[in-house]
């Protein structure tokens, strides 16, 4: 499985780089705007990654701009809709609001911090992805 991490804290970034690494090669940025770049030179390279984990409020392009970045890259390449990355937000901002609006925006699951392993896992299973 191919896997882009884009979270900003240093300390959560090692965990999930950890976490992640048993299931796939796992590629790091520490912003949005580094995702979206990301996320297009793979859709370019025919090389698409299975998996966006994304965390919501980082520098320069927040969670939700570079998710959006990334479902419009899709649209403009026309991937199908059951060929599009599976995105996984990760955040602390857990009200209702938030998780309306990341759904509506394309996310796949929505998964609060700090992160539970044994509940990503399963995430993960019902995704496919493992």
């Amino acid at each position: 499985m191919k896997i882009l991490l884009a979270e900003d804290d240093f300390v959560t970034r090692k965990f999930m780089v950890n976490f992640l690494s048993k299931y796939g090669e796992c590629d790091v940025t520490v912003d949005g705007m580094e995702a979206v770049d990301a996320f297009m030179m793979a859709l370019e390279d025919e090389e698409p990654y299975d998996l966006v984990c994304l965390d919501i409020m980082m520098p320069v392009m927040d969670g939700y701009q570079a998710l959006l970045g990334i479902r419009n890259l899709e649209k403009e390449r026309n991937v199908p809709s059951d060929k599009a990355v599976k995105v996984i937000m990760t955040t602390a901002l857990n009200d209702e609001k938030n998780v309306k609006m990341a759904f509506e925006l394309g996310c796949t699951v929505y998964s609060g911090k700090p992160i539970d392993q044994g509940r990503f896992e399963q995430a993960l299973q019902k995704l496919e992805l493992i």
